[in-house]
Formats: structure tokens, C-alpha cells, sequence
């Protein structure tokens, strides 16, 4: 495996790389690039990807622990970078987050991962939470196209962990469609908005701030989403990302399902009020509810790195205006 500093591979959109689409029978690699992995959670995903029509395959490393890692750096890059080098392997799909992704980036104590092989063998990556920050440095520095959606042990396990027509549409190629009132979104703000869809989850776009691995957010549909961080935390991250500057060209902002976002059973305010205190200057459109990523049922598939298209007015509608993946 090579561990050559990672470079920018291209900055353009219409340079965006994108993976082959994902058919029925086709062989999906689990991974786990993060926390460790109980036998029991992956064989769930396992069978909920086999149910789904999918081949699954994993390395038997992918059960390693350390600490709380699964497994050592190396072994994590390493099963990694092979899922996308392999030409057997249509998609990567993770089967958890947990934390320990940031280590497989570039650091001065730690072997970073190839991503100009990675961008040679595109593959649809499918995965949210603390693996946000391999999903934003894809994009970002091998410009692919990467997906916020059903993880394997956590969605794909449950009977109505998947939401399957975004799903279809994500990975399978289609070249416009909606995400409407299915989603759970709500409006904030009203507006229409063009740009980029990127994202993931909060705190994990906020410790990005300042490394080498800083999120780029100019002309793009932000979409930011988390679990169990209490109101006023919500308020210092996206007051981080005010200060940062990293709102000042966001075209419009989509907010996840937030679960357990909340001080306390009985507060006497909502979280769309808080957030509000820090955007309503902002003069965008805001929606807040799409379930993507930590979410209560049916994960809803999100390309990142495509173009879209925020509606917010009575209701709430957002459109992928190309394919995510090619034929």
C-alpha cells in the first residue's frame, strides 16, 4: 500500500469523479474504518445487504481490535484503499462509524491513505457520521462523488433502516429526481438555492476547522446533521462554522433529523430556534428534518459532491440535478 502525502487531485465540479453505478448481484465491500465491529452486527448487515439483492464481502481483519479502533491504522487503511483498488468490488459500504477515521488521513504521526489510487479506482462509498471526514476529504482533495447514507449494521440490518427510492436513484444513476415530503423535512427559512450538495456531520466538519483536511463550503447546499449533542453545543459548532467563514457562500442549508438534540424533556425552547439565532442573517433558505445519516428509520441516500437544487416554501424539496454514478 502507498502512503504518499495526499495531494489535490482536482478542484473543478466538472472534473467530478464519479463510480459506477450499483446493479442487483453486484459484490459491495463492508469496511470498517473506525470503531471496532461486533461478529454479530456484521453478519446483520451481511444479511440485510443479501436481502437487498447485493453480494457481500469483507476481510476477516475487519473483527480486529484496538482499543476502541478496529484494528490497527494500517490494517484499516489497508482494507480500505483494497475495496477500491479490487475490480470485483462495486461499492464500499461501512458497516459503522464510532471514531478513528481521522487517523487514516495525513498527519505527522500517521501514514495517510493513497488518494490518487483511490480516484484512479473510483467506487460508490456509502457511510455518514465520524466517517464524514473521509467522505469531505474525498471530495474535496481526489474530487469523487461520495454518498451520506445506510451504513451496513446500523440501516441495512433493520427492516426499515433504508430508504430504497433514494437509494435507487443515489447509486443506480438516475440523472434528476427529487427528495420531497417523504424526507421529514421542514421549512426554516424560504428560498430557492442552487449549488453543490456537501456535508455530513456537524462536529466532524467543525474538528476539520484548521487542518489540512478543512472543509470547503463556497457555493454548496450544506447539509449538517448529528446525535445527542445538546442545543447550545449545536450553537457553538455552527457559531465555529459562522466565524470560520465557512457560511459565507453557502447557497442554503438542510439540517438532518437531529436526533436527541435536546437539553431536556421539558425545555422551553426547540432547536430550530436556536439554530435560527445564528442563520437568520444569513438570507438563505433553510430547511431542517431531512433524514440522512443518524436517524430514526429509512436513511435517505445522499450524493455528495452533484449538483442540487433547495426548495423551500410551503413544504420542502430538494433535487439531485445529475447522476451520481455512471453507467
Amino acid at each position: 500500500m502507498r502512503h504518499s502525502r495526499p495531494k489535490m487531485i482536482s478542484t473543478s465540479h466538472n472534473s467530478r469523479i464519479k463510480p459506477r453505478a450499483l446493479r442487483p448481484g453486484d459484490k459491495v465491500g463492508i469496511v470498517a474504518p473506525a470503531s471496532n465491529v461486533k461478529p454479530e452486527i456484521l453478519q446483520a448487515g451481511c444479511e440485510g445487504l443479501r436481502r437487498a439483492g447485493y453480494e457481500p464481502f469483507y476481510f476477516e481483519s475487519i473483527l480486529d481490535r484496538d482499543l476502541y479502533f478496529a484494528g490497527s491504522i494500517e490494517r484499516r487503511a489497508r482494507e480500505l484503499e483494497e475495496m477500491f483498488v479490487r475490480d470485483d468490488i462495486r461499492a464500499i459500504i461501512s458497516v459503522r462509524g464510532g471514531y478513528g477515521s481521522n487517523y487514516l488521513l495525513q498527519t505527522p504521526h500517521s501514514k495517510a491513505l493513497d488518494l490518487k489510487e483511490i480516484a484512479a479506482h473510483p467506487k460508490i462509498f456509502v457511510a455518514y457520521s465520524d466517517l464524514t471526514s473521509l467522505q469531505t476529504t474525498f471530495i474535496d482533495k481526489a474530487n469523487l462523488v461520495v454518498f451520506h447514507g445506510p451504513m451496513a449494521g446500523k440501516d441495512f440490518a433493520s427492516t426499515d433502516g433504508v430508504d430504497w427510492p433514494s437509494w435507487q436513484n443515489a447509486v443506480g444513476g438516475a440523472a434528476e429526481w427529487e427528495i420531497g415530503e417523504y424526507s421529514g423535512a421542514k421549512p426554516l427559512v424560504p428560498g430557492e438555492a442552487e449549488g453543490i450538495l456537501y456535508g455530513g456531520c456537524l462536529s466532524i466538519l467543525v474538528a476539520a476547522l484548521g487542518t489540512p483536511y478543512d472543509i470547503h463550503t463556497p457555493g454548496t447546499i450544506l447539509f449538517l446533521e448529528d446525535i445527542a449533542a445538546k442545543p447550545y453545543q449545536i450553537d457553538r459548532m455552527l457559531m465555529q462554522l459562522k466565524s470560520a467563514g465557512k457560511l459565507n457562500d453557502v447557497q442554503g442549508i438542510v439540517f438532518g433529523e437531529m436526533l436527541d438534540c435536546r437539553q431536556a424533556p421539558n425545555q422551553d425552547y426547540t432547536l430550530e430556534e436556536v439554530v435560527m439565532r445564528v442563520l437568520k442573517d444569513l438570507k438563505i433558505p433553510v430547511a431542517f428534518g431531512l433524514r440522512s445519516g443518524h436517524v430514526s428509520r429509512a436513511n435517505i441516500t445522499l450524493p455528495l459532491g452533484v449538483k442540487a437544487r433547495l426548495e423551500v416554501r410551503n413544504d420542502v424539496k430538494l433535487t439531485i440535478l445529475e447522476s451520481a454514478t455512471r453507467a
